[in-house]
């Protein structure tokens, strides 16, 4: 598995997110939430992800689209390192829960524990 986040690899279906959160189970590492659904088997890519920061707590969209940024960024460094040999499909949604504006050491060091949770969730 390649250190990339392809289009492929983006939770792009508005009726999988709708399903995700109607149906997902939620695993926390603070300022993180994380909510996932296994799904059926596909061609394409194995896992799928969204994120989505609080618009009420971050009026402004410069600093949604950076915390967002920082997410899929520590998301794509740390994918490899977990998910390498994974089988089952799944979808999740990282959610940011914080109210301050986060570092991207915060990001990633609540990042690594919340992915490890979700492989030993989702593998059998």
């Amino acid at each position: 598995m390649k250190y990339r986040l392809r289009r492929r690899d983006k939770l792009k279906s508005r009726k999988l997110a709708e399903q995700v959160f109607n149906e997902g189970k939620a695993i926390n590492s603070f300022p993180l939430k994380l909510i996932y659904l296994v799904k059926e088997p596909e061609n394409d890519s194995s896992l799928k992800m969204g994120c989505s920061v609080s618009k009420r707590l971050f009026k402004k969209a410069v600093n949604r689209n950076k915390i967002k940024r920082l997410i899929r960024e520590s998301y794509r460094s740390n994918k490899p390192l977990i998910f390498n040999n994974i089988t089952t499909q799944c979808a999740f949604m990282i959610l940011y829960i914080g109210k301050s504006m986060p570092s991207y050491y915060e990001i990633h060091k609540s990042m690594t524990p919340l992915l490890k949770k979700l492989k030993q969730e989702i593998e059998p």
